[in-house]
C-alpha cells in the first residue's frame, strides 16, 4: 500500500487538476466549523451507533429472513457493503441534516460527505476527493465502530488506478495524522439475540416449536433484558403478527417465574420504569417474579 509522502505545506491536485496547498485540520477552516458543529452533541457515539444499528437491522431484515448477526455466513460480502450506503441515510436523519445530492450534506453551509465501511478502508469517489467526509467504520468482528472528520486530499488516497469510477482509499498514515476522531472506539449496540448461547439459538429458532413457545424461550433465557420490537419479529420471521403471539405468551412467562411489561401499555411501562427499564417505543422486557412484586 502506498505509503504518506505529502504533508501540510506541500501541494495537491485536484480531480479538476487545480492546485491547492494541504493544511493541517486545525487550520482547516471549514474542518474546524463542521467539528464544532457535530461536537454540540454531547452523545454523538450514541447517536452514531444507534445509526449504524438501523443501517445493520435494514440490511439483515430480520422480519423477512431470520438473521440478526451481521457476522454471521448467510450474510454475503456485498450486503455487507450495504451498510456503509444504507448509514449515511440513517446518520443524516439522526443528526437532522438534509440529504443533498452530491455532496451529501451541508453542515454549517460547509459541504460535507458521508462514508461507511465494515472493512479496513473506505471508497472515495472523484467528487468526494479532496472534500470533507465523515468517516465511519464498522468493525463487526470486535463489536465496535469509530467515526473521523476528515479532507480527504488525493495526496493522502491511494489506489484509482484501473478503476473507472477512481474510488481511492485512505492512506493508513493519512489518517492517523490528519483525521480528526469524532468520539473514542464505542462498543456497537449489540441485537440481544446474539447474546443466546448456541443452545439458546437453537431452542429460540427451533422450526418445530410454535412461536408461543420459542418467545417464551427467547424472554425467558434473557430476563431483564430489553428487546426492541424488530427482534420479535426477527424470532417470528415471515409468520403473521409476531406481536400478537408475544403477548399470548404472557402466562406461560408467567409460569416461568417472569412477568413481560411491554411499553405500549402505561401501566406497564411505569411499572418497568419503577424497576429501572426505561423502554423505547415498542420495546419489551421479562423481569423475576419477586422482582416484579417489589415495582
Amino acid at each position: 500500500m502506498k505509503g504518506l509522502t505529502l504533508g501540510p505545506g506541500d501541494f495537491c491536485i485536484n480531480i479538476r487538476g487545480g492546485a491547492h496547498r494541504l493544511e493541517h485540520p486545525a487550520a482547516d477552516k471549514e474542518l474546524r466549523t463542521a467539528l464544532a458543529w457535530l461536537r454540540q452533541s454531547p452523545s454523538l457515539s450514541k447517536i452514531f451507533g444507534e445509526a449504524i444499528q438501523s443501517s445493520v437491522d435494514y440490511v439483515l431484515d430480520g422480519a423477512r429472513t431470520g438473521r440478526f448477526d451481521l457476522a454471521s455466513p448467510l450474510v454475503d460480502s456485498d450486503e455487507r457493503r450495504t451498510v456503509g450506503t444504507k448509514l449515511q441515510y440513517h446518520l443524516l436523519d439522526a443528526l437532522g441534516l438534509p440529504k443533498l445530492r452530491s455532496p451529501d450534506t451541508l453542515i454549517n453551509d460547509v459541504p460535507v460527505d458521508i462514508k461507511g465501511t465494515v472493512g479496513e478502508n473506505w471508497s472515495i469517489p472523484r467528487e468526494g476527493q479532496c472534500e470533507l467526509c465523515i468517516l465511519v467504520k464498522i468493525n463487526v468482528a470486535g463489536d465496535k465502530h469509530s467515526a473521523w472528520l476528515m479532507r480527504t486530499h488525493r495526496a493522502w488516497l491511494h489506489g484509482g488506478q484501473g478503476n473507472r469510477d477512481q474510488k481511492r482509499g485512505v492512506i493508513v498514515d493519512a489518517l492517523r495524522k490528519y483525521a480528526v476522531p469524532l468520539y473514542p472506539e464505542t462498543a456497537m449496540s449489540r441485537n440481544p439475540l446474539r447474546l443466546l448461547d448456541a443452545a439458546g439459538v437453537a431452542a429460540v429458532f427451533d422450526p418445530y416449536a410454535g412461536l408461543v413457545i420459542r418467545l417464551t424461550a427467547l424472554f425467558t433465557r434473557l430476563p431483564n433484558t430489553m428487546f426492541p420490537r424488530q427482534v420479535i419479529e426477527t424470532v417470528g420471521f415471515q409468520l403473521a403478527d409476531p406481536l400478537r403471539r408475544a403477548r399470548q405468551a404472557k402466562e406461560a412467562i408467567r409460569q416461568a417465574g417472569f412477568e413481560l411489561l411491554v411499553e405500549t401499555w402505561v401501566e406497564e411501562r411505569e411499572k418497568a420504569k419503577r424497576l429501572g427499564f426505561e423502554l423505547p417505543k415498542g420495546a419489551w422486557v421479562a423481569v423475576p417474579l419477586n422482582r416484579s412484586y417489589r415495582g
